[in-house]
């Protein structure tokens, strides 16, 4: 006679088959799962908290890098922190290009060096910008010759004077240009199997964009790294703000530039003749009337009204009407 299974009976065969389908399930999905390999030899000797910090330096080099370029080569120009990687130095060399335009440097009192990379297109928009060019030439020859180096002395310098600007709020530290190279075999900062931290930074001018590449080899970075506290993070004030046009930055620096303003007192007609016949005494008779307004002019553009007078012993205008959209 066949075994007649219970109710409990049943329902644990039923529990133990659905367990069995689960746990077989679970494997399947262990076994999709993708292995991820890990390198222990990561070169993360910079904390995400000093990276946070370090992006906040650059952001306001970039700022400040930003109204140089504008004011140098009177164009629009943004900067952006495109990256900041910590990688090793092997894998840097194998990234730049072949003739490349490379600055190393160092900061001074310490053991801290680097290289400054810039883009070739992008040093050469920068040479002849600075030569008074339209910078939309291009050179077949990407080699960088003694004498663009030159021309470029004035950005690298200025960069360096920004680098040290923007590190303040870390220390004091004073940045110094070694050599230029045009190959980055002969540009050792560190050994191939170190670690560098990398800043990439995007600099858009117009509808161009181009790469400038800022690396540090970090193994003698430590001094600085631990005085990156907390407090110092608090005190940065990121100077990069959104909603900032190119119309903004370029009337910031146009109300700082000098005008020459000249003073009309009157007019009249003289012949040649007259003019001639003119010695010293002579009197020339003007149109004006005594209680006429002087013009005050920039080149052909009537800009105010005003009465001549004395103040402090000095000759001077009393301006006493607006008139900026009067033309002669």
């Amino acid at each position: 006679m066949a075994e007649i299974l219970s109710q409990q009976e049943i329902d644990q065969l039923l529990d133990n088959i659905k367990s069995g389908q689960e746990q077989k399930n679970e494997e399947q999905s262990d076994k999709d799962k993708e292995a991820v390999l890990f390198d222990f030899r990561l070169p993360n000797r910079i904390s995400k908290h000093q990276l946070r910090i370090i992006r906040s330096i650059c952001d306001n080099f970039g700022e400040s890098f930003t109204s140089f370029l504008v004011t140098k080569l009177q164009t629009a120009v943004n900067i952006n922190v495109a990256s900041i990687d910590q990688i090793y130095y092997s894998e840097y060399v194998l990234s730049v290009s072949n003739p490349a335009c490379l600055y190393t440097f160092n900061i001074k009192n310490t053991d801290i060096k680097g290289i400054l990379e810039l883009n070739n297109d992008l040093a050469f928009l920068f040479v002849d910008k600075l030569l008074g060019g339209n910078g939309l030439t291009t050179k077949q020859v990407k080699v960088i010759t003694p004498i663009e180096q030159r021309v470029l002395q004035v950005i690298v310098d200025r960069i360096m004077y920004d680098l040290k600007k923007s590190w303040q709020i870390i220390d004091d530290l004073e940045f110094e240009i070694e050599k230029f190279e045009p190959d980055i075999d002969f540009a050792q900062i560190t050994s191939q199997s170190e670690s560098v931290l990398l800043i990439s930074f995007e600099l858009i001018m117009g509808d161009q964009s181009y790469m400038m590449n800022v690396c540090f080899a970090t193994f003698a970075f430590d001094s600085i790294l631990a005085k990156m506290t907390t407090q110092k993070l608090s005190s940065i004030k990121s100077t990069k703000y959104f909603g900032v046009t190119s119309r903004e930055v370029l009337s910031k620096h146009l109300a700082q530039t000098a005008v020459p303003i000249n003073v009309e007192f009157g007019t009249t007609k003289l012949t040649v003749k007259e003019i001639m016949e003119l010695e010293v005494g002579d009197i020339i008779k003007l149109k004006n009337k005594v209680h006429e307004e002087h013009k005050i002019r920039t080149g052909n553009r009537l800009l105010f009204l005003g009465r001549a007078g004395v103040l402090n012993n000095h000759k001077a205008i009393k301006i006493t009407e607006k008139v900026f959209e009067k033309k002669l």
